[in-house]
């Protein structure tokens, strides 16, 4: 189980990118959301997208979730 966050600034096709607590490519504190504690990103991702419907996982630590 990790904890996971969304960026709140948008990829510059319009993706919010899930990243779990340990990504190198964690946005600051200030620029992300807080999605909660899950055992894959399948389950952050759906989380993220009640907010951001164009939510992506991350391509470093989320690839299983990242859809381009």
């Amino acid at each position: 189980m990790k904890d996971y966050y969304v960026n709140k600034n948008p990829q510059s096709n319009g993706d919010h990118e899930v990243h779990h607590e340990d990504c190198n490519y964690l946005p600051s504190v200030e620029n992300r959301r807080y999605l909660g504690l899950f055992s894959n990103c399948s389950g952050a991702v759906q989380e993220s997208k009640k907010t951001y419907p164009r939510s992506n996982g991350c391509y470093f630590c989320s690839r299983e979730c990242h859809t381009g």
